[in-house]
């Protein structure tokens, strides 16, 4: 859980810190386009070819995060904070704690659905042109997710209303109903029959929320601390609810786990799978024929969208917080230095993690293993362009490609890396047991010996030794068979999907 808390962290940090200097640097190469000459083949200065695209899949998809940042924070200032809020509060207790769990709810409908318009968006923008696919266009989809982020934060910014008017209620009546409903969750879940991939899928939601609630109560804390002109005694009134906030959401998750993993007779070990699978998201997605932020990737595990959070807060900050004069721009300023220096602590710290956990799991075999195509005729070429587009947009087929070759790998392991298909009789007429277990056309071989003894029938001590050949044959053959069947739950194991965990992983 601390692991994954951390990397919603940097998956939010990105877009305050690297996201705008990212989407400088796209509109800078938009901007020098023209040094280039749209007439020569090759640009002396950037060595560009004139039939390559104008940015990186990357770079557009930072472009379009960019304007959808800068739109639905424009869209934002229209919106009236202080009007929502007495709107909430002259609600009746009963009401708003039904209004709470409602918008609770919509909030994970919002992240599920809003993902898949943002990856549509991502991809029809990205697609290559020879692999154009009867769609809707570019701008209907950035329409639809302008209009989704907007949504999503107004819900956002009510449910911060909601939560900042049961901290301002006198008997504070409102704040316990809500910290209760939270053990309503325990009952909800803990008499359930939970599977190692459900568990999976839960633990990732609990990360989530409790991210977003820690985000919210910075939120609260910014309108109340604005109300009171910044006075920091009013910041120790508000602590004894933030941490009464904070110490349920731990034990709740402490509580529910434990009792989930104690009826569903699930052992703890299971959790390091689970942080293993997190870790190898984050190592797989800094290679460099990764096109996809590894950020997404951890949205795509949680059901985390870091935009709409981002937008709201900014728009909190920007009210609540005055910046006039040049010292003011200054602090600004260093403020985002430190912003960017703990995003780069936090990726480093988390980058090594990440490592040792998918060392201790023995995953990194499947990170360094390149995804070619199982013909020996294919060039190199077609194999570097290929596995790019496939990684971008389902991460599984590499994974699925390397299994095709795994019994190659398992009945020839004297041959190198280089060997194809020409030179598996090789080693196979060195090893005679294991021939009838790995493939069927490796029958024919052992069967060479046997026509001898038919044109000799008098000889019965010979057609005993063959028996005990024979049956020796059929041990090893067993025997290499429960050796295939053991092993392939272990290759299972380094089979990580990115959307849900596989059952045959965890078994």
């Amino acid at each position: 859980m601390t692991f994954g808390f951390f990397l919603c962290v940097d998956a939010f940090l990105y877009v305050f810190t690297l996201l705008p200097l990212r989407v400088l640097l796209a509109v800078l190469r938009l901007l020098t386009l023209p040094c280039c000459g749209f007439r020569a083949r090759t640009c002396p200065y950037c060595r560009r070819s004139s039939g390559s695209r104008l940015l990186q899949p990357a770079q557009v998809c930072d472009v379009l995060k960019g304007l959808i940042m800068v739109l639905c924070f424009s869209m934002m200032h229209y919106v009236d904070y202080s009007m929502m809020y007495h709107l909430i509060r002259g609600q009746s207790v009963i009401k708003l704690y039904i209004i709470y769990n409602m918008l609770e709810v919509a909030d994970r409908l919002f992240s599920s659905f809003g993902q898949d318009i943002l990856d549509a968006l991502y991809w029809t923008a990205t697609e290559p042109k020879e692999r154009k696919r009867d769609s809707i266009g570019v701008i209907p989809h950035f329409f639809m997710a302008v209009f989704y982020v907007f949504l999503h934060a107004i819900l956002i910014m009510v449910q911060a209303s909601t939560l900042n008017v049961a901290f301002n209620s006198h008997n504070k009546s409102l704040l316990t109903i809500m910290m209760s409903n939270n053990f309503v969750e325990i009952k909800g879940s803990v008499f359930k029959k939970f599977e190692k991939n459900n568990l999976f899928q839960m633990s990732n939601s609990d990360i989530k929320e409790r991210f977003t609630s820690y985000v919210l109560l910075l939120i609260v804390c910014l309108r109340n601390m604005e109300q009171f002109a910044w006075n920091p005694d009013h910041l120790w009134v508000l602590f004894p609810d933030v941490f009464m906030v904070v110490t349920s959401e731990v034990a709740v998750d402490i509580i529910k786990h434990a009792f989930i993993t104690k009826f569903n007779d699930i052992t703890a070990d299971v959790y390091s799978e689970y942080r293993a699978s997190l870790a190898f998201d984050l190592v797989s997605s800094r290679q460099k024929n990764a096109c996809t932020d590894y950020s997404d990737s951890v949205a795509r595990r949680m059901g985390f969208i870091p935009l709409p959070l981002a937008v709201l807060l900014i728009r909190v900050v920007m009210s609540s917080v005055k910046v006039q004069g040049a010292l003011s721009y200054t602090c600004v300023f260093l403020c985002y230095l430190g912003l960017v220096t703990l995003k780069v602590l936090n990726s480093i710290v988390l980058l090594g993690k990440s490592c040792v956990y998918v060392k201790r799991a023995n995953m990194e075999d499947k990170l360094f293993e390149t995804p070619a195509p199982p013909p020996p005729s294919s060039s190199s070429t077609s194999s570097s362009k290929t596995p790019s587009r496939a990684e971008a947009s389902c991460p599984t087929s590499p994974g699925e490609s390397k299994m095709e070759p795994a019994p190659v790998t398992l009945c020839s392991p004297p041959p190198s890396s280089s060997c194809s298909v020409t030179t598996q009789p090789s080693p196979r007429t060195d090893l005679f047991p294991p021939q009838p277990a790995d493939h069927s056309p490796a029958a024919p071989p052992p069967r060479t010996p046997t026509p001898t003894p038919e044109p000799e029938p008098p000889a019965p001590p010979l057609s005993k030794e063959e028996k005990e050949e024979e049956g020796e044959r059929e041990e090893e053959e067993a025997a290499a068979a429960t050796e295939l069947k053991h092993r392939t739950p272990d290759r299972d194991l380094l089979e990580i999907d990115r959307f849900t965990i596989c059952g045959n992983r965890i078994d």
